[in-house]
């Protein structure tokens, strides 16, 4: 994480990235295996989505568990910075859909 000239650059730039923002939103609804998180993202690439997972957590948004099992175990969940930044996550979801409708009502 890098601070940037204006908090909001610094906001962006943290969630830059393909679909960091809905890894968090997936995992404020409980913990995820990588496997179960790569199935609701069916969009990326496995390789992208461990680049992501790794950045995340780098910026201190989500943990990652081992489980010391056999095979092991691995979760994923929200760290409590994580946890505060879903607010805002999800107003920027509810902007996106009166985005999209206002794009549907203008192209239909």
């Amino acid at each position: 994480m890098k601070k940037s000239y204006c908090p909001i650059d610094t906001f962006i730039n943290v969630f830059k990235g393909k679909r960091k923002a809905t890894i968090i939103l997936h995992l404020f609804q409980g913990d995820k295996r990588y496997n179960k998180l790569a199935k609701l993202l069916p969009d990326i690439s496995e390789r992208m989505l461990t680049k992501q997972l790794k950045e995340l957590e780098t910026d201190g948004l989500i943990k990652r568990t081992v489980f010391p099992e056999v095979p092991p175990r691995v979760e994923y969940s929200l760290t409590d910075l994580g946890r505060e930044i879903h607010p805002v996550l999800k107003g920027m979801y509810k902007g996106g859909m009166l985005f999209e409708k206002v794009i549907e009502d203008y192209q239909g």
